[in-house]
């Protein structure tokens, strides 16, 4: 067997442990526990990438060691004994594919909720409240950190005792490094001041894990380097603060980091978003290498085989983290090695997966289904073992591509039809936005992988019943999307002009615009990000209690930056009535859902509204009766993954499902989960 030369994929020696490749998935809390336990969602989530071919995962981000670190992220409970034996099923089952698996240990310190958990009072180096999680932090007392330090401790020896290949220790935005930070330690004992006084409690830590552990097992930290902020640890003293973590000789990997979480903003610097430079702090985890010359990790935004092939052969880093992209495609060392690189489905920078964590939900991946649910629906499409099916699919947007893909790889005959001369569908919309034209490659990968698997793609046909029962089909998928609808308005609703209007330039922005928004997702605001760079007077006006709900706090950020910049107001609370023409101007007319006496007027050159979207569902209808199901699901068989056509019309010659925003106006994750579970069972 020739061996590769590819940098990815050679082993690297970590202490006594041989990583069999390059490519690690950083710590990271997906959200998935259940009590605070690892359990078989999480583990199958590992597993998968495991099988995939990754030569590291690790594992919580960050799994808690105290009772009064509130999990505000779904955090594993490290102090918790009954931890062990599941996550020694992780181990074992990732061993089997020669993956190591470590985990990451924490005390969030005043990154958390004091209303969280147990309801125990938040705490860090000094009293220094923390935007983010709005939690007003106590002082860390001597009582404090005695336990904390000996919660350690014996958090690292229930890992060694699951098997475990190593742990890392937490300091980035957490406890560990709000001692280092001039911005969080505002102390006065042996605790603050010098740095040789901030370091004493991570060097506390340290030795009362080596002592738990012993000297072999594998200890290393993810730790900022540089907070990249006037008032916070500096470059200087961070890189400083590595050397000597490096040669305690206590240590055996730094993972670093480099900015603050202080609030959403910066956040999104640490790690960064579409339409935000890729991989920003490469170079310098490359000077933290060199100036330790130690082992170093680092994941930021590194989401193509390129850069991380890269990162290794200029020697910047030793491991390099590709955490969201194996979100997005866990099987991204099993292609490099078989040479199919090109099939590897890119992590589009959507940061659905974070945002969904940040906003109290699981990880999902804005256009891969079956990440975290590894339990229901496969990563690896196999081929039907059952009759090849006669496959049309109507619309060539993320769900009808996804159904044709799904159906193909189930070895079935698919045709797809579009009725326009472009796949995408809404998706096109959203890549007009020039920050987000990366979501094209949500299209642009299904498109490579039917023209590999010999889907022929029909454009500029509008599918009537003509056109779909030509093809003599035994199973016709509509994914035909929907389109823009006006929210319901007393009167007016002829003078209104939709987000996609905007978007799509059908309709120039004139000044000033009202643009109303009560579906409070990507739409909306694209459309009020394009108005706002056009140098255009803008209003935004919400009925929520907050814009936009339907974003989380990440991806809020380049449109609070842009709204802020051009000094675009925002009304929530506030309900878009009626618009009536006075003269060459709009009178928009609003009311509050809170009280019933106030009427308000804005006068406006133009009235933007977005309200979702109505399913184009003519042709379902169409098909509906000629069906064998009449169109109907067995939601129940569905759920147990099974087949959930039931014949209700026996004169019927096909199957019918509609899926996407074809249904109702959703998102793209719920198109492509529709195809993909529906898929799947054909």
């Amino acid at each position: 067997m020739t061996l590769s030369k590819d940098p990815l994929l050679q082993p690297y020696r970590l202490k006594h442990l041989t990583l069999k490749n390059r490519i690690m998935s950083t710590a990271h809390e997906p959200a998935y526990s259940e009590d605070g336990m690892p359990k078989d969602r999480y583990r199958l989530y590992h597993l998968e990438k495991a099988k995939g071919g990754i030569a590291l995962t690790m594992t919580a981000g960050s799994a808690i060691v105290s009772e009064d670190s509130p999990p505000a992220f779904g955090n594993l409970h490290a102090y918790a004994d009954e931890i062990v034996p599941w996550l020694k099923k992780i181990a074992d089952d990732c061993h089997e594919y020669g993956t190591a698996v470590m985990i990451q240990l924490t005390h969030l310190g005043r990154r958390t909720s004091w209303n969280k958990g147990d309801w125990l009072p938040v705490l860090s180096a000094s009293p220094v409240r923390e935007p983010a999680h709005r939690s007003f932090p106590k002082e860390i007392e001597e009582w404090d950190i005695e336990r904390i330090v000996s919660d350690y401790a014996t958090a690292a020896s229930r890992m060694q005792a699951a098997g475990l290949d190593g742990i890392e220790i937490e300091a980035y935005g957490h406890l560990i490094d709000s001692f280092w930070s001039p911005a969080t330690n505002h102390r006065d004992d042996e605790y603050g001041g010098s740095l040789d006084n901030r370091l004493r409690f991570m060097n506390l830590v340290v030795d009362a894990v080596r002592k738990a552990v012993g000297p072999d097992f594998i200890v290393g930290t993810r730790m900022v380097a540089d907070e990249d902020w006037d008032k916070g640890l500096s470059k200087e003293e961070g890189v400083e603060i590595a050397r000597r973590l490096a040669g305690s000789g206590k240590i055996d990997f730094l993972n670093i980091i480099r900015g603050h979480l202080e609030h959403d903003a910066p956040l999104t610097k640490v790690i960064p978003i579409q339409g935000m430079a890729a991989s920003p702090h490469l170079d310098f985890a490359g000077e933290v290498r060199a100036a330790t010359k130690f082992p170093v990790f680092h994941a930021a935004r590194i989401a193509d085989v390129a850069t991380a092939r890269h990162a290794i052969a200029e020697g910047k880093l030793d491991m390099v983290g590709m955490t969201r992209a194996h979100i997005a495609d866990p099987y991204i060392v099993r292609k490099i090695e078989e040479g199919r690189e090109a099939e590897i489905r890119p992590c589009v920078g959507a940061t659905y997966c974070l945002d969904r964590i940040y906003e109290g939900g699981g990880a999902l991946c804005i256009h891969n289904a079956a990440t975290g649910r590894e339990a229901v629906v496969p990563h690896i499409i196999s081929r039907s073992d059952g009759a090849r099916r006669r496959a049309v699919v109507v619309g060539a947007g993320p769900a009808g591509l996804e159904a044709a893909r799904v159906l193909a790889e189930r070895g079935h005959s698919v045709e797809l039809l579009e009725a326009t001369s472009e796949a995408g569908g809404q998706i096109l919309l959203a890549a007009r936005n020039p920050r987000r034209k990366e979501m094209i490659g949500i299209v642009d990968w299904r498109l490579s992988e039917l023209e590999r698997l010999g889907v022929p793609i029909h454009y500029n046909v509008f599918a009537g019943l003509e056109d779909v029962l030509a093809r003599e089909p035994d199973l016709v998928v509509v994914a035909t999307g929907g389109i823009a609808q006006n929210p319901a308005l007393e009167t007016g609703g002829d003078l209104v002009v939709s987000s996609w209007d905007i978007i799509a330039g059908a309709m120039k922005p004139e000044g000033p615009v009202l643009l109303y928004d009560d579906n409070g997702a990507h739409s909306g605001m694209t459309a009020a990000e394009l108005i706002a760079r056009a140098g255009i007077e803008l209003e935004i006006v919400s009925p929520e209690r907050m814009f936009a709900p339907e974003i989380g706090g990440m991806n809020h950020v380049p449109y609070a930056k842009i709204f802020a910049e051009k000094n675009v107001r925002v009304t929530i609370n506030t309900r878009l009535k009626s618009v009536r023409r006075d003269g060459n101007s709009l009178v928009a007319t609003l009311f509050s859902d809170f009280s019933e006496t106030v009427s308000i007027e804005r006068r406006v050159a133009q009235v933007v509204v977005e309200h979702g979207t109505v399913p184009m569902a003519d042709l379902y209808l169409d098909l509906k009766p000629l069906s064998r199901n009449l169109g109907a699901v067995d939601y129940k068989a569905l759920i147990r993954r099974e087949n959930p056509m039931a014949v209700r019309n026996p004169e019927g010659t096909f199957d019918l499902i509609r899926i996407g925003d074809a249904v109702a106006s959703r998102n793209i994750h719920a198109g492509i989960y529709d195809a993909l579970r529906y898929g799947v069972l054909f």
